[in-house]
């Protein structure tokens, strides 16, 4: 193949533009960055919980104001912002979430802390509008969205161990928000290599056959999904503490369970051809559903291992179907 043969051939995998391996792999990780809570959620909030610094509903509110708030930050830069000066953007966000963190890390009140965790999720959810935006741009969307996913879960197992062995442990969960602080500051590095400029997509590329029934339909069967998943997810700690079970622990299954989020999504890619989305979901709904039952029933430690595995693995095995749908 001559040189210019493989440039047509990789300008084959964009729509428009035309990325480098390292400026993909690059946009990946700032995405990444902005989704490590979600897999550190039961760890950190949970530390605050255990800690006394917020209530059971007040830890709820934390969580969910900082969810809806990385949604409205992703919203802002895909919709609002043109994708111009990307490098600028990356390493902006990064450190108005770094600064975030180091606020939680300090907040004195749960007013503080729904503060610090909402302007954390504006900032989260434009790092994560860094990757989407190149994703959307990619014709192997589906694949360059599945080495996203992979990244980012990784990334949470790896910090989830060190989070739940080592930082909380030794200085409780402000440890914990400034090691993730401190993985903010580190990332400015990658930030400057992500493409400054992304090429605009075509005007129908962009928001077309989205209001319609049956999109609309998916999308709130999705959100449905994820919001069950993170109502269990973030209480995953106070839930082990009312039965018997450390924060310690907790930490190990929420690593474990992460490892296992990636096993599902690389078992998704071999039987997603094989199998219907409609069996898939509703099959998954109803895995879901036992073992939101199991983990209200006082399950003993091996139940509670086994539901937190089993958890892991749909989430994400759950996702192309998700996609097909």
């Amino acid at each position: 193949m001559t040189a210019s043969q493989a440039a047509q051939a990789e300008e084959g995998d964009w729509l428009v533009g035309n990325p480098t391996g390292s400026q993909l792999a690059s946009a990946l990780w700032i995405g990444s960055v902005g989704l490590l809570i979600l897999g550190l959620q039961p760890v950190l909030l949970g530390a605050l919980y255990t800690e006394g610094h917020v209530t059971g509903d007040e830890l709820a509110l934390v969580a969910t104001a900082e969810m809806i708030a990385i949604g409205i930050g992703s919203a802002i830069v895909a919709m609002l912002l043109p994708a111009r000066n990307m490098r600028w953007k990356s390493a902006a966000l990064l450190v108005l979430l770094a600064l975030a963190n180091f606020w939680t890390a300090y907040a004195g009140s749960p007013n503080g802390l729904i503060g610090a965790r909402i302007l954390a999720g504006v900032a989260e959810g434009g790092l994560v509008a860094v990757a989407t935006e190149l994703i959307a741009r990619s014709r192997p969307a589906e694949r360059i969205g599945g080495y996203f996913v992979t990244l980012q879960t990784l990334a949470q197992c790896a910090l989830a161990l060190i989070l739940a062995l080592y930082a909380v442990p030794a200085a409780g969960s402000a440890g914990g928000f400034i090691v993730l602080g401190i993985v903010c500051l580190l990332s400015l590095v990658v930030a400057w290599i992500v493409p400054d400029d992304y090429a605009d997509l075509p005007k129908e590329e962009q928001f077309g056959n989205v209001a319609t029934v049956p999109a609309i339909t998916a999308l709130l069967s999705i959100f449905c999904y994820f919001m069950f998943f993170g109502a269990v997810w973030a209480f995953l700690e106070p839930i082990g503490a009312q039965f018997g079970i450390d924060g310690r622990t907790v930490g190990l299954m929420v690593s474990a369970s992460l490892a296992a989020q990636v096993i599902g999504a690389m078992t998704a890619t071999v039987f997603e051809a094989r199998i219907d989305y409609r069996f898939a979901i509703t099959i998954i709904g109803i895995v879901a559903a036992i073992s939101s039952v199991l983990l209200a029933s006082g399950p003993g430690l091996s139940v509670f291992w086994a539901v937190a595995l089993v958890m892991g693995f749909i989430l994400l095995f759950i996702v192309p179907y998700q996609i097909r749908m």
